[in-house]
């Protein structure tokens, strides 16, 4: 394998593993978010988009 060869190699597989690790930090925090966002509605705290019920004034 030539020197080109092996950094084009080296530069896919560093890209693969960022791509990979973003991709799993956004499903953590999705899950994270979701969680909190489920804590404040069990709390009571309704969403600003929630229109259910609301009266625009």
């Amino acid at each position: 394998m030539s020197a080109h060869a092996l950094y084009v190699a080296a530069a896919y597989a560093i890209t693969a593993l960022v791509l990979a690790g973003l991709i799993g930090w956004i499903l953590l925090d999705q899950r994270a978010r979701k969680r909190e966002l489920a804590e404040l509605e069990a709390a009571g705290v309704k969403r600003r988009s929630d229109k259910t019920g609301a009266a625009k004034p």
